[in-house]
């Protein structure tokens, strides 16, 4: 027996939902992670601050010099988390999800 349109949107739905879900799961998992991290250090908001400024710098530089090497990170809620909260690894990481992605 096959679905009326209303339970396929119905269930349309609620994928989206738990899509939406899975990755605010996945991002408090990061951030715990990453606090962790930087709560072991001796000035761990000192810490956590340089490494969000340091991210943000890389990804304006990429951005800035998108002209000259061609490649460019556009600026979602996505990548500037990555690169707040992931610092200049998660640029490098964008970098290279770009690389292999294309």
């Amino acid at each position: 027996m096959p679905l009326s349109l209303s339970d396929a949107q119905s269930a349309g739905r609620r994928a989206a939902r738990y899509s939406v879900m899975l990755w605010w799961l996945a991002a408090a998992v990061i951030l715990l992670v990453v606090s962790r991290a930087a709560a072991q250090g001796g000035h761990p908001l000192r810490q956590t601050v340089i490494s969000a400024a340091c991210g943000a710098g890389a990804l304006g530089a990429v951005n800035l010099l998108a002209p000259v090497t061609g490649v460019a990170i556009a600026l979602n809620w996505a990548t500037a988390f990555m690169a707040v909260v992931l610092g200049a690894p998660g640029v490098i990481t964008l970098l290279l999800l770009r690389l292999m992605l294309g």
